[in-house]
């Protein structure tokens, strides 16, 4: 802590002193950026500029929630399309649905939103329309195939039952 100043000794004799005992003790020798001309020395400084240079520093951004919720409703949309299932579509839009909402209830700052909610309808159709129209009978699968001709005995279930309940009678 700093010693307080004395009386009588006015107030820039007192911190030249101070600083001329901390530059003799080392105190600024490796201060970051010595050496180096002060960023931004000599332009007009911006309105907010430390916001600015703190998220500059810190490698943030920052976008308004207006764009922030248009850039999600456009992420969900993508989503709703890649979705394996109606269902999926539907839970995908309704919940960027309620954020929409909402922001239209109450105005988030920023520009102005000037989204509506997906009519989910219509997107689920899309959805539908987007996919290979399933077949009306399935392809047969290894297990089912036809019996070949001299090959394996066929049978139904209900011989089967009848053959069973026959013996037990």
């Amino acid at each position: 802590m700093t010693e307080r100043k004395p009386i009588g000794v006015s107030f820039e004799t007192w911190i030249d002193r101070q600083i001329r005992e901390a530059t003799e003790r080392g105190e600024f020798d490796d201060l970051p950026g010595a050496g180096k001309p002060i960023p931004g020395a000599g332009r007009p400084l911006e309105e907010m500029w430390w916001i600015k240079q703190k998220l500059r520093s810190e490698n943030l951004t920052y976008v308004p929630p207006s764009l922030a919720l248009r850039k999600e409703a456009e992420q969900a949309r993508e989503e709703a399309a890649r979705a394996r299932s109606e269902d999926e579509v539907r839970a995908i839009l309704d919940q960027v649905n309620k954020k929409i909402v909402e922001a239209i209830r109450t105005p988030p700052p920023g520009p102005p939103l000037a989204m509506v909610p997906f009519n989910v309808e219509r997107a689920v159709e899309e959805w539908r329309r987007s996919r290979p129209e399933p077949s009306d009978r399935p392809e047969p699968r290894a297990e089912q195939a036809a019996p070949q001709p001299g090959g394996s005995r066929t049978w139904s279930l209900s011989s089967w039952w009848k053959r069973r309940t026959k013996g037990s009678a």
